[in-house]
């Protein structure tokens, strides 16, 4: 469905279409896409695209558009991140127009699902290399990728092409792990070692990178040494427990400045208790009020790309693992540059 947005609000019509193009708001001369409204479309009707967003094949004339990275190759505990973006995209049927902050992204951007990557599920750098095409098409075009992952070894591909177009990049990384590890089980690609790679192929301004949420136990006294010897700003889950993150994202605005910035968010930087369905948990984690705080930090910040991964629907009884995930997807939306506010 698409929106013309005017000056004046009218209320949202009927216009007698079918699908995931039902119904049509009027605002001003521009035309948009926008989710139909469950005043009119019954919510589990469609065919399962991000927020009920239409569907189509490339990013052109698109500002922002959502992408599935389908792959848990990279994973080392438990499996399941490939069923991801399928599964957020269900739950993102509840998505509705606006959040409490007054963000209308459907009214200030042209946004749809541009489907998923087809990845190589038997050969990682293969995935990877699959990746990294993919996104060199969507940033070639201008639009900013949202990313439903997919295990986190999807940032590396996705950045290559990222920093390809705008250079070294910030990165706002909220997990419950660094993701900066050398290699594991003679492999240097997997979902632990993602941001080393960035680092050594120069695709991170590392005075501008900010660790969110870091927690667990390690194989070494001190298992962020390497990240703070890069530059790195590393914000254990202790220092975040018992207080709102409004003051420390006023700090890494100011760290990032005026820069692109990526946005990474890996679920199990959220307590178990809140995000169960994900392959590596780690308990004392960050709240879902806490994650809100990290991303609407971020309003204001040259976002080029985004990404939330991890999701494991195996283990994921209740769906609200993959429900949270499509909920803080939203809210990257709802921060990207050209968001208008009410």
């Amino acid at each position: 469905m698409r929106i013309t947005a005017c000056v004046g609000f009218m209320r949202g019509q009927v216009v007698g279409m079918i699908g995931n193009n039902i119904g049509r708001r009027f605002m001003s001369s521009k035309t948009y896409n926008v989710p139909p409204s469950s005043e009119f479309v019954a919510r589990v009707s469609g065919i399962a695209t991000m927020a009920k967003l239409p569907y189509q094949d490339t990013a052109e004339g698109l500002d922002a558009a959502f992408i599935g990275v389908p792959i848990d190759t990279g994973t080392s505990n438990r499996p399941g991140t490939r069923f991801g973006p399928r599964q957020i995209r269900a739950e993102s049927f509840l998505l509705r127009s606006y959040t409490s902050t007054g963000a209308a992204p459907w009214e200030s951007m042209m946004v749809a699902d541009i489907g998923d990557v087809n990845v190589n599920l038997y050969d990682l750098k293969d995935a990877c290399r699959r990746i990294r095409e993919a996104y060199r098409k969507v940033v070639a075009t201008g639009c900013i990728p949202l990313t439903l992952g997919g295990d986190h070894t999807i940032a590396y591909p996705i950045l290559q092409a990222v920093a390809e177009r705008y250079g070294p990049v910030g990165l706002v990384h909220v997990d419950a792990h660094a993701d900066t590890g050398d290699m594991s089980l003679g492999e240097k690609i997997t979902h632990g070692t993602p941001f080393r790679r960035c680092v050594e192929e120069g695709l991170l301004d590392c005075k501008r990178v900010v660790q969110i949420g870091l927690r667990g136990t390690g194989y070494t006294p001190d298992p962020y040494s390497w990240n703070r010897e890069q530059g790195f700003r590393v914000v254990p889950a202790e220092e975040c427990w018992y207080k709102s993150l409004v003051p420390l994202m006023t700090e890494v605005r100011a760290q990032m400045g005026n820069g692109p910035v990526y946005l990474s968010f890996d679920i199990d930087s959220l307590d178990p208790a809140f995000a169960p369905g994900t392959g590596t948990p780690e308990i004392a984690g960050l709240t879902p009020i806490q994650g809100l705080e990290i991303i609407r930090g971020c309003r204001g910040l040259n976002l080029v790309g985004c990404d939330l991964v991890e999701v494991s629907p195996p283990y994921d009884t209740t769906g609200n693992t993959a429900l949270t995930a499509a909920n803080l997807l939203f809210e990257m939306l709802c921060v990207l540059p050209k968001t208008k506010y009410y």
